[in-house]
């Protein structure tokens, strides 16, 4: 019998499934919860399991405390047995009058206490018995506290002058505390109290029993509390992530107007942020690409549009093809052709495969074979042409002739189509520590200070309406900057003093 393996889901929010390996997805919401609950229960365990450990240590300690008193009044008892006895035989002989003499001394301290019936000794409960001290025996026994159990006199250790035992246990400790006895101002013996290892009194230990019950109530509460602060921060840290994820799926399916709400300044809060720049991005490489192929598909059309006519025109014989239709024919495909090689080139910017021929040259000898070519055509629009380079002083460059001479000859070929006659160009070049800034100023008609930011822009042109006779494709600045940004420096336009457009291009020196 073969079964198939498909998953079972249980809802949208509910935990798939798969056979076989039985494996089982959890969402994060339990997990977080979990997690914080574990934490929590481990935390409060710990602080149970040392809270236990201390209160047991402490009580010890305290009961300690408490026997040394009893010990102290036992000790006076003795001094008292002792000096009517005159020897310690009569505990060797009866060793339970230790309680006795015990009773008789905690007596005086509790004078005041309220009767009531007092706990007997580890044989159970007795009654009443008058104190064995000397002196003290025609007194009439008055109520005190239960006088303490068995434990604390299997733990006192009397020894002799010679420090041989008289009571307690056998293998007593050397280091153990020992209080002297003293009888005419010589010391007879020396009383002792083994410090106690586990409470053995039945009063004492229903006490411990109940903080331990409090204890665990006490620790069950902690994460019965916890639990319940846990449940709504995971659905809150959730709710966060959901949320994030879902604008996620709706980013990859296109919509790249999603957005979340940064709300936070925690990671999640700088997620969100993070996406809603990523989104804006997206966004406008998407508008940005529409327009793209847009304008390329408008600056393509119109010279084959000419060209088609044209050339249709001399087939139904309604223009003839002399020489000057088809040289008509070829200036057309020469700009059609300076376009494709524009676009080709500022893709090939774009993608960083234009190719960098670096070697060490001069700035000003650069610019100086740029602008030679161009003193006729200046001349020819009226355009005064005046270059300000210093002749004579260094400008070292690492960079690629070929590609600044591009740049310079694109700089001047934008300033010679957007001068009107009559004006004038203005060529200067300065040095600032390692940067080596040229400066292209030229007369009017100027660039509103709105459009500043976008003369860069590919196939952006100030004017919708210029001819591409006098603006051409809108890619001559666009690679421009490509070529700059190549060589590690900088391209920006301001308005010029002069009325027109002034373009700045920073390039570093070498050395």
């Amino acid at each position: 019998m073969v079964f198939s393996a498909s998953p079972v889901v249980f809802g949208n929010q509910g935990i798939a499934m798969a056979i076989p390996g039985v494996g089982v997805k959890i969402r994060i919401q339990y997990k977080l919860f979990l997690a914080m609950l574990a934490v929590a229960g481990v935390v409060v365990l710990c602080m149970f399991l040392v809270m236990r450990w201390s209160f047991d240590r402490g009580f010890l300690r305290y009961v300690h405390a408490l026997d040394l008193e009893r010990l102290d009044a036992l000790a006076g008892g003795l001094e008292e047995a002792y000096s009517a006895e005159g020897s310690w035989r009569f505990l060797r002989d009866d060793p339970r009058r230790l309680r006795g003499l015990l009773r008789g001394a905690m007596a005086d301290r509790f004078r005041d206490a309220p009767a009531g019936p007092r706990e007997g000794d580890e044989e159970g409960t007795s009654p009443p018995r008058p104190r064995m001290g000397p002196g003290r025996g025609s007194e009439a026994p008055r109520r005190f506290p239960p006088e303490p159990g068995g434990g604390f006199f299997r733990r006192v250790v009397l020894l002799d002058e010679g420090k041989n035992r008289i009571l307690g246990p056998a293998a007593a400790p050397g280091n153990l505390s020992l209080k002297p006895l003293v009888n005419d101002g010589a010391t007879v013996g020396y009383l002792g109290l083994l410090p106690p290892r586990i409470v053995s009194e039945a009063r004492q230990m229903r006490f411990v029993e109940e903080q331990k019950q409090a204890f665990a109530l006490t620790a069950l509460a902690a994460v019965v509390v916890a639990a319940l602060l846990s449940i709504p921060l995971a659905r809150q840290m959730v709710r966060r992530i959901r949320d994030l994820a879902s604008a996620t799926h709706q980013l990859a399916s296109g919509k790249f107007d999603t957005r979340v709400p940064a709300g936070s300044s925690d990671e999640l809060g700088q997620l969100s942020r993070d996406f809603n720049t990523l989104a804006l991005t997206l966004e406008k490489n998407e508008e940005a690409r529409r327009l793209w192929v847009a304008d390329i598909s408008h600056e393509l059309r119109t010279p084959l549009s000419v060209l088609r006519g044209e050339i249709e025109a001399m087939q139904d014989g309604v223009r003839e093809a002399t020489p000057q239709a088809i040289g008509a024919l070829h200036g057309e495909v020469m700009k059609l052709g300076r376009l494709v090689n524009d676009l080709y080139e500022l893709s090939l910017s774009d993608l960083g495969g234009l190719t960098y021929r670096r070697t060490d040259t001069d700035l000003v000898r650069l610019l100086l074979q740029a602008l030679d070519p161009y003193r006729q055509e200046f001349a020819g629009r009226d355009i005064a042409l005046e270059a300000d380079l210093p002749v004579g002083r260094p400008f070292p460059l690492f960079a690629d002739p070929d590609r600044l001479h591009q740049l310079f000859s694109n700089l001047l070929e934008n300033s010679l189509k957007y001068t009107d006659a009559g004006g004038r160009l203005r060529l200067g070049i300065e040095r600032r520590e390692r940067t080596a800034t040229v400066h292209f100023q030229d007369s009017g008609p100027g660039v509103p200070p709105s459009e500043m930011g976008r003369l860069f822009d590919r196939l952006y042109r100030v004017e919708g309406s210029r001819s591409r006779a006098t603006g051409g494709a809108g890619l001559g600045l666009a690679i421009c900057r490509n070529i700059v940004e190549g060589h590690d420096g900088a391209i920006a336009a301001f308005p010029s003093p002069m009325g027109g457009l002034w373009v700045k291009v920073d390039l570093p020196l070498s050395g």
